[in-house]
């Protein structure tokens, strides 16, 4: 058998030993640069991620500080608008206060026409500034209202009833100063007279223009030419009057607008007012 040479040998095993381990080395070398790669993908995305969370809570952080700022401005604007609100309530209220203080302090001005009676001229008249207080002027009002009401349902009672010379009751029937003096009798502190030309020129009756006639006053005309009033009627409302007219006709209601009416009308009076009611 033939001997083979050491250096063969030595050979051999360097050829063996090369050929086996070489991929083992490259397989090696791959997976180190495998995983070195992972390993920067797995840095690079964490720090992605920190960077996004960052954003993220710099954001939110932001949105948090913007809202706390329209808070803030919201509560600044609403602040003085509830303030507004308060002043107006105050000056309402301060209103109220002087309106009330008005209502009883305040002077309520009227104006009054007197006349004078001339012989053989006409009334000398002149307008007389009145000054009461409000709260006065309410409460004589409603006296006088109830006063005109008490008198209107005691005239009103009597229509139909007929005509009778010097009659005072309805027992026996009006003449027209008769009506109005029981309708007022009981209701003035002056003393009703007993004829129409008295009536015109009382003194406690104040005059009345034709456009300012109230229910309760009283109409006055000159039908016969006996002195400066010979008939008296009380104005009701809406142009109408009540009278006893004459003998053979009967207590009624009549129009202010008639023609025969207009033509002889001389004036008005008024004899409830707050300084003669009861």
């Amino acid at each position: 058998m033939a001997r083979i040479p050491k250096s063969s040998i030595t050979l051999c095993a360097l050829l063996f030993t090369t050929l086996s381990f070489t991929p083992l080395a490259n397989a090696s070398e791959q997976a180190r640069a495998s995983a070195v790669q992972k390993s920067h993908l797995a840095k690079a995305s964490e720090r992605k991620k920190k960077t996004t969370s960052q954003k993220t809570s710099k954001k939110n952080s932001r949105n948090a500080e913007t809202k706390t700022t329209n808070k803030k401005t919201t509560e600044t604007k609403k602040a003085p608008a509830t303030k507004k609100v308060t002043t107006s309530s105050k000056a309402s209220q301060l209103s109220t206060r002087r309106n009330k203080s008005s209502q009883t302090k305040t002077a309520a001005v009227t104006w009054t026409e007197k006349c004078t009676p001339r012989k053989g001229h006409k009334p000398h008249c002149v307008k007389v500034k009145s000054t009461k207080s409000a709260a006065l002027a309410d409460v004589h009002k409603v006296r006088i209202q109830k006063a005109q009401k008490t008198a209107m349902s005691k005239l009103m009672n009597q229509i139909g009833k007929p005509y009778h010379w010097g009659g005072t009751s309805p027992n026996t029937g009006f003449d027209c100063s008769g009506l109005v003096y029981y309708a007022y009798k009981d209701l003035v502190k002056f003393r009703i007279p007993r004829t129409a030309n008295e009536m015109y020129h009382l003194r406690d009756a104040s005059p009345v223009n034709v456009a300012e006639l109230e229910s309760g006053d009283l109409v006055f005309f000159r039908t016969q030419g006996r002195g400066t009033a010979d008939h008296v009627g009380v104005y009701v409302g809406n142009g109408k009057f009540i009278q006893s007219p004459r003998s053979g006709q009967d207590i009624q209601v009549t129009s202010l607008s008639e023609d025969y009416w207009q033509r002889h009308y001389v004036g008005a009076r008024r004899v409830v007012t707050p300084k003669t009611i009861r």
